[in-house]
Formats: structure tokens, sequence, C-alpha cells
């Protein structure tokens, strides 16, 4: 549904590549079935310690609705794509100063372009913003009322963190900790990289072109999702780190100061 629904939602779509847009949709389901009826080991990080990445898709798929809709009203407008457009139009607006994430994806595009595509990629970066800047926020008070990572059980490494390997050398705890800093950084200078990047790239003769609303869509939704997503892995894995460190102090006063704490 999420990678089906710009093509969908937009009026003008056209049928030349649905068939492709097809195959990844159906690509994408069976990737997800797979995934989460392993039991061993996969490639997705967290999915078995709700609700980290119910919070990540919930924010990619928002984002992608709420630009669908903003597109959508431009050749068919309703007073759901107007709501959206007015919201998009104000927010974009108001995040659009100098040196803001908004204002770095507006100027990011070569001279010439349309005013109108301008106008479009303010009010769609502006909105898919603030939705991921919600989503940050939301998942970190989902992790204080819930005590997340260990709501339900016990909390176990070697599914959650397919990638990580505690034994590949120094300690658990810091290296968790180096990490989730390291997200964490990134997040948050992700939104402001990405527009001098793509700049970088355009000078050296491949500009970008966003004069499809469906290129223009995902392109927003990533620039906006995978800080986010980027920046809520770097709290995950602080709040694992936290959890390991907590288990080893208890594990240390319950056996005693002659009994070294394991991991």
């Amino acid at each position: 549904m999420l990678i089906f629904m710009p093509f969908w939602l937009l009026p003008n779509s056209g049928s030349d590549n649905a068939q492709i847009i097809v195959l990844v949709a159906i690509f994408g389901a069976l990737f997800t079935i797979v995934e989460y009826s392993s039991n061993s080991p996969s490639l997705v990080e967290f999915r078995d310690a709700p609700p980290f990445n119910r919070v990540r898709f919930s924010a990619l798929f928002a984002t992608v609705f709420c630009l669908s809709m903003i597109f959508k009203g431009v050749e068919q407008p309703t007073a759901l794509s107007a709501y959206f457009q007015n919201s998009g139009s104000v927010i974009g607006r108001t995040i659009d100063f100098p040196y803001s994430p908004v204002r770095l994806m507006v100027i990011m595009m070569p001279d010439g372009t349309d005013p109108l595509v301008i106008q479009h990629l303010r009010d769609a970066a502006g909105l898919s913003y603030l939705v991921s800047v919600f989503s940050v926020i939301w998942f970190v008070i989902v992790l204080r009322l819930y005590q997340w990572p260990r709501r339900t059980g016990a909390f176990n490494v070697w599914i959650n963190l397919p990638t990580f390997d505690p034994t590949a050398g120094g300690d658990v705890v810091k290296r968790l900790q180096r990490d989730g800093r390291v997200n964490i950084i990134l997040g948050f200078l992700l939104p402001f990289l990405v527009p001098a990047v793509v700049k970088l790239v355009a000078a050296l003769g491949t500009p970008i072109n966003l004069d499809n609303p469906q290129t223009l869509i995902w392109t927003v939704s990533a620039w906006a999702f995978l800080p986010a997503s980027i920046l809520m892995r770097g709290v995950a894995l602080s709040r694992v780190a936290q959890m390991i460190e907590l288990q080893r102090r208890r594990t240390y006063d319950r056996n005693g100061p002659t009994h070294s704490p394991t991991y």
C-alpha cells in the first residue's frame, strides 16, 4: 500500500510505470513477510522490539500520504487535499528561514526551475520535515511510557540487532553508546547535508529534476524520513546500552564483588 499509494492517488500517473510499481510493491510485501516470519536474525533491526519499526513505518506512511494528497489537489482538488495544501503552505513558509533544512532544499534547485515546482517543493519539504520531527518526539515519549525495550519481556540482542556482533571486540556497552551517538549526530546533520551534496552534484553536471510529482514525493519523503529513522536508531541503541549496563550492575550487586559482571 505504501509503495503503490502515490501512483494510486495521483490522477495523471499514467500506466507506463504501473507494472514496475506493482512489482516493487509485491517485492516489498514479500520481503516484509519473510523477514518477520523468520526465527533467525534478518536484515531488519528491532523486529522483535515494538513499537520501534511501527513508529518508523507510520512516519513514512504519513509523509507519503500527506504529500500525495497535496499533489492530488493540483489536478483534482477536494476539501481534504485543500487542507493538506494549506497546511503544507503555512508550514513551509514558517520553516523556510535562512539556513533551515527547508530553505536548503529550495536553494538546491538549479536556476531556471519553474516557480510552481519551487512552491510545491517548499510545501512538501515543510510538511514532511514536521512529520519527521513529531515522529521522533513521539518515539522518545513511547520509550519513556513503556520502558522500552523491555516492555514485554527479555530483549534478544541477537534477533533485534542482527548486524551487531557482541564478540567483535571492545566493551559492548561502550560500542553501543558510541554507535548511538554517531547515529544521533548523523540524524541531526543529514537534513542539512543532503541538499548541499545534491547542489554539489548538480554543479558537476547532474542537476536534479523534480518536475514529476512522484519523483518529488519519494525524494522529499526520503530526505525527511531517513534522518529521523537514523536518529531514532541512535536513541534506541543508547537505550539498549543503558539496559545492558543496568543488568550488569544488578548481576554485580547480586553476586558480590568477587564475581565480575557478565554480558
